[in-house]
This record gives structure tokens, sequence and C-alpha cells, in this order.
């Protein structure tokens, strides 16, 4: 089972190709896959009818208990034949609907292959979690099939509308998962239902479950996602909205039921919204023309019944449930591949311009009619078998005084009267000949067209005739439900399946609701009920629709309110909710504990004053350069205190940090006014004050609290032995960044490549290509007195000599004559120059020596960073250009693709991920040597901040610097 899950999963990803190579024919190989599964499970049903169950396990999660369980029970194995069989009817089919169609069918086939795969994951996992994650997936992959005509706006807004529908079911669903699991203690389901928990959470997590299954299934209130859903191609609607999609909320609801049936609002819900379901879904069915709506609404009606039948909690309806989903699976995706060859061939599916069909098709109207028969409990079809079950357990409860079967059994006889009008109402539309309709020319189809319909017809009646058999397949799902309250001494008990039981009261009343439904689709002929007004003023859908307007309106106006693209109003806020939640925390508990020393060395009595004074003064700045240094003194404090503290590492990047923080903002504030309140002078300083206050008190309670709040001895006392044990290195920071948390400093990178490009979107004003002069590898080779002039690269890409005598030497700094004389320090250029390939080293010597030494990529990165932004200050983008190594998108992603591989790599040799290794040896000069594998995960981390300090100096510095020679892109830039 696990092998067909993971087939079902990479199969679908070579079916694009195929169709482009092989056309519609792809489809006979995308059916290969679900008929294996089908066969698979065919050979797995002794096992299964004997208690022997199949059970798959792969350990997924261990951390979270989540596995990859496959368990295929009756009713798993059940669903898993519908899914599978039907899937490769569909998958044939399509092959002739599709005919001659190339634009998206590659995608299409793929998604509803995948979609197949989720399908029988979910029906067979035992996992809660996975199934949940399945539920999604399937939501995710019908918006993708029911919106496959993308270029019609009413295939985005159905698919757009049953993924809202079924996606907020599935949240509400995954709640009530999370609530059940951690009651019950495991994800098995069936582990939980063995042993059911209760208590009022649990009855809370079932009614959210619940919730899901409705949602998923289009019960009443949201049934109005379905008949939208049919502006998806035909295949579409025969496999998702008959046989797979909609009924993953009943089998959950049936997979539910044997625990959970005796909650106390499980019978109250289900049948109330079941049998409402099944009126309102009957009801509509008569009033609509378009075939394909009609199977719509009348699906809603029959999903009512099956919600009504599997959640009664009874063992004789759970096998009525049972028979009606199979008989259910087979004659609804009948009846919808016949409309969509009704459609193919005509273009058409309004019975007000079809006329005359069943003579010319005998064939395919044989089918609809065995398919109408048994969606009516018409003898001797499958259904008529199901219906009579369903009426005879109803009517064993009605009979024993209990109110929800009296309800049920009315509601179910009204309902399959409506079923055998609208399904009367169907074949009169689709086949009849009608006076005022001129006859309909009929194409043949061909006959591979045909062959998946008559094969669902000829299987239902062909199971009504093996009911007994059928009996054996489904009793061992219904004998897991309790007998019913009346009628248990029956010689009729255990009730079986059948296809004559007699001339019992349940036979008279399936007749009834037959002669029933007959006068009810006469009625609505003679007064043409599809051209009334609806009954009521609006509809689910209007209710949907009315409901996307207020949330629309609302999002307005809360973002008028609250985004007012004011920064200290936004920064405001976030600090209002600091103070407010930490200082509700703070008063709420019952008593502080602080552990206070007034200083740990001498440092502190030094460092602190200064940096108090610093923040005192740098509210008060009015210029913004002398806040920015003065808020960097507090930075620089912090390195004296990591420093003395025993954290050389901290403290080196934290300076490394300060200073490159502070040329960032020198940066900036060239483009802000040099003084504060200039141009928006600063509004309630009490009020700021206050809170400013506010957050400095609340965040020094938090200090003082969390001094006493340990309890336990603190893990960082295990890290230096993990550190060398696991990592084989002294540093420790360095190794938990690149060994022992690699996962999260693959984040920490994520994040800054994120960032860099963030700030480069701001910046560059037409498009992200790197425009740094740099020289070209002519340019350097080409030195020496009497030679010819060096080409340099001008900011547009030109070559062009430098200025000077022809012969004259190049000059040694390239920004020499770029730089405005007055903006020029000639000593401050030499110095750098000088300087710049020690700083390259150091970094380097920091990035191999990190491991045991204080350094790493962090700390090297920094420095190199530290070297091109001295080369910008002294020589402008120039001098960058000069000393850039290559774009700073390749240094990004050739840091990140190191990074993901130092991943990936252990894990192809069934290593985990980032997974590290050492090497060591004897050489004879250098002697005894050790490599750790970590340390090339640390040349990404390397590559990644310089990526970054580059491209800020690319963005806010020579980005800037070249719209400020040029105005028109000047007064567009952002300021």
């Amino acid at each position: 089972m696990l092998i067909f899950l993971g087939a079902f999963a990479a199969v679908p990803l070579l079916l694009p190709w195929l169709v482009s190579r092989i056309g519609a024919r792809a489809f006979y190989i995308a059916a290969v896959l679900p008929a294996l599964a089908f066969a698979h499970a065919i050979v797995q049903a002794p096992a299964v009818f004997a208690g022997d169950i199949p059970f798959e396990e792969y350990r997924w999660i261990p951390a979270l208990n989540v596995s990859l369980s496959m368990r295929m029970d009756v009713l798993g194995w059940l669903l898993t034949l519908v899914v599978t069989g039907v899937g490769a009817l569909v998958m044939l089919y399509c092959r002739w609907y599709f005919r001659g169609k190339t634009q998206g069918v590659g995608q299409f086939s793929a998604v509803l292959l995948g979609f197949a795969g989720a399908m029988y994951g979910l029906v067979l996992t035992d996992d809660l979690v996975v199934l949940v994650m399945l539920w999604e997936a399937t939501s995710v992959l019908s918006y993708l099939l029911i919106g496959y005509y993308h270029s019609r706006s009413a295939s985005r807004r159905a698919a757009l509308q049953a993924l809202l529908v079924t996606t907020l079911g599935g949240l509400v669903m995954l709640i009530g998962v999370v609530l059940l699991v951690v009651q019950s203690g495991t994800s098995s389901l069936s582990a939980i239902l063995a042993d059911p928990p209760t208590g009022p959470v649990v009855d809370i997590a079932v009614l959210l479950l619940l919730v899901g299954a409705l949602s998923k299934s289009a019960i009443f209130p949201f049934h109005f996602w379905l008949p939208g859903a049919m502006a998806a191609p035909t295949p579409v609607s025969a496999y998702l909205h008959a046989a797979a999609m909609v009924k993953a909320g009943i089998y959950l609801i049936a997979r539910l039921a044997p625990g959970f049936a005796d909650t106390p609002f499980w019978r109250p819900t289900l049948i109330t919204l079941g049998v409402f379901t099944m009126l309102l879904g009957g009801f509509q069915a008569l009033r609509e023309r378009d075939l394909k709506r009609i199977l719509a609404f009348g699906t809603v009606s029959q999903l009512g019944f099956l919600t009504v039948m599997l959640g009664y909690g009874t063992r004789d309806a759970a096998l009525a449930g049972v028979a009606l989903l199979l008989s259910h699976a087979l004659f609804t995706s009948c009846l919808f591949l016949v409309v969509g060859v009704i459609d193919r061939q005509l273009n058409t599916r309004d019975i007000g311009q079809l006329s005359g069909l069943g003579r010319q098709a005998p064939v395919m109207a044989t089918a609809s009619f065995i398919a109408i028969f048994s969606m009516a409990g018409v003898i001797p079809t499958l259904g008529f078998v199901a219906k009579e079950t369903a009426l005879t357990a109803l009517l064993h409860e009605a009979e024993g005084g209990e109110v929800w079967g009296i309800v049920a059994l009315i509601g179910i006889v009204l309902g399959s009267a409506l079923t055998a009008a609208y399904g009367i109402r169907f074949l009169w539309g689709a086949y009849w000949t009608k006076r005022d309709v001129e006859t309909t020319e009929w194409p043949d189809p061909p006959i591979g067209f045909l062959s998946a319909p008559v094969l669902l017809s000829a299987t239902t009646l062909a199971l009504g005739f093996l009911a007994p058999i059928v009996d054996h397949w489904l009793a061992p799902y219904a004998d897991g439900l309790p007998e019913a309250t009346a009628g248990v001494d029956s010689p009729e008990y255990p009730y079986h399946l059948a296809l004559w039981h007699g001339l019992e009261p349940a036979l008279f009343i399936s007749l009834g609701t037959l002669a029933l439904g007959a006068g009810v689709f006469w009625v609505v002929r003679k007064t043409q009920l599809h051209k009334r007004p609806r009954v009521l003023p609006f509809t689910a859908n209007d209710a949907y629709n009315g409901t996307l307007r207020a949330i629309d309106h609302t999002s307005e106006w809360v973002t008028g309110r609250f985004q007012r693209g004011s920064l200290p109003f936004y920064v405001g806020t976030i600090f209002v909710v600091l103070v407010v939640a930490e200082g509700t925390a703070l008063l709420a508990s019952n008593e502080w504990r602080a552990q206070l020393d007034a200083w740990q060395s001498p440092a502190q009595l030094i460092s602190a004053p200064i940096m108090i004074a610093a923040g005192i003064l740098a509210v008060r700045a009015r210029k913004r350069y002398t806040g920015v240094a003065l808020v960097s003194v507090t930075g620089l404090g912090m390195v004296v205190l990591f420093a003395t503290s025993g954290a050389p590492d901290l403290a080196l990047t934290q300076v490394l940090i300060e200073t490159v923080t502070l040329v960032v903002f020198a940066l900036v504030l060239r483009r802000l006014p040099a003084r504060m309140g200039e141009q928006n002078e600063s509004v309630a300083p009490i009020a700021r004050a206050v809170l400013g206050a506010g957050v400095g008190l609340t965040m020094a309670l938090v200090a003082i609290v969390a001094t006493g709040a340990r309890q336990d001895l603190p893990v960082s006392l295990e890290w230096p032995p993990l550190a060398y044990e696991i990592g084989h290195g002294r540093n420790v920071v360095n190794v938990a960044l690149v060994d022992l948390r690699g996962w999260d400093t693959m984040g920490e990178l994520s994040v800054l490549v994120l960032a860099a490009t963030g700030v480069a979107s701001l910046v560059f004003i037409t498009n992200r290509s790197d425009n740094l002069a740099r020289r070209s590898g002519t340019a350097r080779s080409r030195v020496g007195l009497g030679r010819r002039r060096p080409l340099i690269e001008t900011d547009s890409g030109v070559r062009a000599q430098r200025v000077g005598e022809t012969g004259a030497p190049r000059a040694w700094l390239i920004s020499g004559s770029k730089v405005q004389p007055e903006n020029r320090s000639i000593l401050l250029e030499i110095i750098i120059r000088v300087l710049f390939h020690s700083i390259m080293i150091v970094s380097l010597y920091l990035l191999f020596a990190g491991h045991n030494l204080p350094g790493g990529g962090f700390a090297g990165g920094l420095v190199a960073g530290m070297g091109l932004v001295m080369r910008y200050i002294a020589g402008g983008r120039w001098e960058l250009g000069a000393a850039a190594p290559t774009d700073a998108g390749r240094l990004l992603g050739a840091g990140m693709a190191i990074a993901v591989l130092c991943a990936l790599v252990p894990m192809v040799f069934g290593f985990a991920p980032l997974q590290s290794f050492t090497f060591e040896g004897e050489l004879p000069i250098i002697g005894h040597w050790e490599f750790v594998t970590s340390t090339i995960f640390d040349v990404g981390v390397y590559l990644v901040v310089i990526g970054l300090v580059l491209d800020v100096l690319r963005s806010l510095g020579a980005e800037v610097d070249r719209q400020s020679q040029h105005p028109e892109d000047a007064e567009m830039a952002p300021s």
C-alpha cells in the first residue's frame, strides 16, 4: 500500500511529458496505476474479510509519533475499490473526452492522477495527522481540477468557492484532530476507536471533525459549492463529485460512527442536516434545466441520504449506508459520464434542446435507465437493495418510538419521492421525444467513449443480483455498531442484504415513493416549476457572496484605520501590545523571585553608565546621524559585556554588526533630512515618553523576574561536551550554529537572502541587474609605460580609455578620476587598498579557525563585508566595483546552495540531514590534521553574509549614488 502511495506521488510527474508525446492516449497509461491498486485490493479481500487486516507503517516524524500507516479494513477496502475502480474508468474515459485536445491536458492528467493518490491514502491511512494532510491535498487538487478552464471567470469563481469552503471546514477539523489526539494520547485512528476517549473536550473535538466532514460532502449549510463545481470538465464531476472527494466526508462519518455515535449531539446533528439536505437538493434538482446541474443537486440530495444512514449509529442503518455508498458511486459516476458524452457530441446539456436521443442512442439510454433505476431504488438494482435495507432499519427505529428514527424515516421517504421525480425528469429531458422540440441529430460516439458508463451501470445491476455476496463484504463493518433499539427479536435479525425479502413493509413504502415521485414529476411539468420564482429571496450562494463582500469591506475598514503609512504608529502599536501583554502576565503571577547581583565584573561598572548616558542623549538628539551614532554606543557597550562574560565570538560578531549597521544607517540617512522634525514634526511627545518609559520598565521587570525563574540546571551545561563529541569542535557557538542547530541556521540564511532581496527591491527602480563599475580582465593585464591605455567599464557597460595622456601608466586607484575632489581622501584610499587584502585573509582565517577558536562563517563574512564597506567609503561605487568578487545575487545563491547541499547529500547515503563527518590524518610537515564537513556549511554562511553586505552596499550605496547623478532616476527613487 505504501508503494502504491509513493507511485501515486511519482507517476503524475511523468504524465505532462507523455501527453506532449502521445496526446490523450497517455490516459491509458494513467489508468494502469489505479487499476493495479484496484487489483491489489481485490487480492487482499480474503484477508480483510477474515479479520487479518493488512497494515503497513513507516515512521515518518518519530518525534511527533506521526507515521505513514496504511490499514485496509472493510470500510477502507470498500472505499479503495470505489476510488481506484472508478478512477481507472474515468482515466480511460478521459482518453476520449480529451481527444484532439492538447492545451492543459498534461497538467490536468497529472493533477487528476495525483488526486486519485491523495484519496487512496486518505481512505487507508490510520494516522489522523496524515489524514488531515491528505484531506487538504484533495482540496487543493480539486481547486486545480475545477478551475481547469481557467480562462472562464465562472470556472475560477467555482474553484475558489470550493477551495474556500472545504479548506475552512478542514481548518476547523484540524483543531478537532489536535484536541482528539491530545485527549487520546495517540494519532492512530484504529487505537482511538478501539478505546474512545470521553469528556466535554472530546465531544467538542468530534463536533469539529463533523464540521470538516459536512463541508467536504456538501451537506447544508455547505451544500452550495458542489453545484457550482459543475463548471469543471465532466470527468472531474464524475470522479470528484460522485465517487471520490464528496465521499471523503461520508467516509469520515462512517469511520467515526463506531466510536462516537453515542456522543450527545451526533445523531440530532447528522439526521437533521442530512434530511434537510436531501429534501433541499431534491427540490432544487426539479428546477434545473441543465442535465449536469440536475445531477449535481441530485448528488447533494443523495449525500444527505448517506449522512442520515451512516450517521444514525445502528447496525442495520450502517449496513444500508455502506451499500448506498457503493451504489451511489456507481450510478452517479455513470450518469455524469453519460452527460459528458452528450455534451461532447452535441455541445449542449439543456433538456429544452434535446429530443429523441433514446431511439438514436439505445446503448447509452439503457445504461442511463439502469443508473436512474438504481438511484430511485427500482428492483433489481443494488440501489433497490440498499434503499429497502435503509427503510427497514428506520422503520424498526420508528416502531420502537425513537424520535430521530421517525424524523429520519419521514425525511427519507419524502426525499426518495423527490429522487424518483428528478430521476424521471433526467430521463425525460435527455431521451424523450418532445413535441415542441426538433429531433436532435445524434452523431454516434466511439465505442470506447461509452465503455465506462456502460460498465458502471452493468455493475450496479449485477451487484443487485449478487446482494448476498455484497452482504458478506459489508456486514463486518456494520457489525461494529450496536443493534437497533427495537425489533431485535425479529427473525430477520441480523438483517442482511438481499434482492428479495418478501412482501415486507419496506417494499411497499419503496413502491409508494416511486409512485409519489412520478406524481411529483407530472406536477412539475404541468406547473413549469423551473420558470417560477424561488421560494426564498436568497440562496446559500447569495449568503456566501455576501459574506465575502462583508469580509472585503471589513478588511478595507481595518486597513484604513491601522495601515496608515506611519512608522511611529506601527511601532507604537507593537509597544502597546507588548506592555499590555507582558504587564498582564507579570501582574497575574502569584510570586516574583529574583536573584540579582550588583555586578559580575568591574567592566560592567564602566560600560553600563556609558550605555545609559548614550541612550538618554540619543533620545534628546536632534540630528539623525548623531542619534544613530549614540545608539551604536549602546551596542558597543554590549561588546564589552560579551567579551568580559566569556563570549568572545558574540563580542566579535556584535562589534562587526554594529559597525556595518552604522554604515547602513549612514547610507540611508543621505536621503533623509539632517534634522529630525524638519518635514514631519513629532506629535504627542508626552504620550511617546510615557510609552517609552512603560516599555523600559516592563522589560526591566521581565529581566528581573527571569533571573529567578530557573528551577533546573540550564541545558547550556551540556553544550561544551556535545560540541566536542558530536561536532568535533571546541567553539561551542560556532559548532552549535553549523551542526547542533544547523536547521535554525538554515532558516536564518533564508531570512538573510530575503532581507537582501527586499532591500534591493525597495531601492532599484527599473531592474535588479548589478551595475557596479568593474574593470575588465583586459584592463588588468595592460599595465606599463608606453603601452596602450587600459580599458575600464563605464556605468553603461561600454569600455572607455582612462582620462590622461596616451601611453601613461594606469592609475592605481580606479576611483581617482571619478570621485569629486572635495569628497576624496588620498590617504584613506591608499591605506584601505593596502589593508584590504589583509582583511580578506583575516576573514578566511576566522572562517576556518572558527570551529575551535573565536570566529566562524558569520564573523568571517562580516569581516570580509567590512573590507567591502571600507573600499566603498574610500572610493565610492567604482572602488566597490573593483573590489566586489562577483554579483551579490550569485554569492547569495551560491551560499544558500552550499548550505542546502550539506543538508541533502547525507540523506543520499542514508544519514540524517546536515549530518557532519570528520576526516583526519598525518602529513609529513603539517603533522596531524582534521577536517569536519560542517566547515563546508560554514562556507555557505560565509558567502551569504558577504552577499548580504554587498547587496546592501550596491543598493543603498552604489544605486543611490547613481540615482543622485541622474535626476530623472532620483525623482523616482523612494525617499
